[in-house]
């Protein structure tokens, strides 16, 4: 239920303002958000200027074949310091502004969605300045953790394509194959519906399979490269599905055909 329904006053009055003009509202709503972006990026690029800063002045003596090559170095070093401050910072906001989203089921235009909204553009920040170059490693699932995931112990995350990281859950030896698209949203006639995503210990998703809002994936089970995962579908622990939309493979039966043909040839 839309707990903001209930609300009376200034918030109320915002709502059904937003619902009444939702273009013209969401666009002014954006704003604190895109300030919100330009402080934290401020803030994280700081160090790195301060470094830059340093060495332009102690490097002024230096003959221009070894100053501009410091120069450089210096100012790509700065960069990836960047990327750690945001790395740290981003989540210390999302923490601290409390918009861990909520499942909920509703019309986009709603009080509910400003968190889920602030927390993926939070997230967004960092994938899109940074997170590519960290992925895979322990530093973005330090980062997924950090924005609210629950990540079990030796989980391999080797996508940036996650959004509401508040609300996903991935048991203990979990692989994401590279560019696998996991979140906990969708759409359904004209509502946003925000779901949890659950995967088991020991499942596997495939590169560039797409599970979606809702979806239990039971232990060791396997999602095949390239499949769509439809929304609140669960899959039973051990099976293997693939396909757009994604269903049960039995591996066996689907090789032996192929194999009678082959021995028949």
């Amino acid at each position: 239920m839309d707990f903001s329904r209930r609300r009376g006053g200034i918030l109320g009055t915002y709502e059904r303002s937003l619902r009444k003009f939702p273009a013209t509202l969401h666009a002014l709503s954006l704003l604190p958000l895109y300030l919100l972006a330009i402080v934290c990026a401020g803030l994280a690029v700081t160090p790195g200027v301060a470094l830059f800063s340093r060495v332009f002045e102690t490097s002024a003596g230096l003959a221009p074949i070894l100053r501009y090559p410091l120069l450089c170095i210096t100012g790509a070093s700065g960069y990836f310091l960047y990327g750690a401050c945001m790395v740290l910072l981003v989540p210390a906001v999302n923490r601290l502004l409390h918009v861990r989203p909520r499942a909920f089921r509703g019309p986009y235009h709603s009080l509910e969605t400003v968190r889920w909204y602030i927390h993926n553009g939070l997230t967004y920040l960092v994938r899109y300045s940074f997170l590519e170059f960290i992925t895979p490693t322990p530093f973005n699932t330090l980062f997924y953790r950090l924005m609210g995931m629950k990540v079990g112990k030796g989980v391999q995350i080797n996508s940036s394509h996650i959004s509401d990281p508040g609300l996903i859950e991935l048991g203990d030896h979990v692989t994401i194959g590279g560019s696998a698209v996991v979140i906990a949203h969708y759409a359904v006639g004209g509502l946003l519906v925000i779901a949890p995503t659950r995967i088991g210990r020991g499942a596997t998703i495939g590169l560039r399979a797409t599970i979606m809002g809702g979806v239990e994936i039971g232990e060791k089970a396997k999602v095949l490269p390239n499949s769509a995962v439809l929304p609140n579908t669960k899959i039973p622990p051990g099976e293997t599905w693939g396909g757009v939309p994604a269903r049960k493979i039995d591996l066996r039966a689907e090789s032996e055909p192929k194999l009678l043909n082959k021995v028949a040839g």
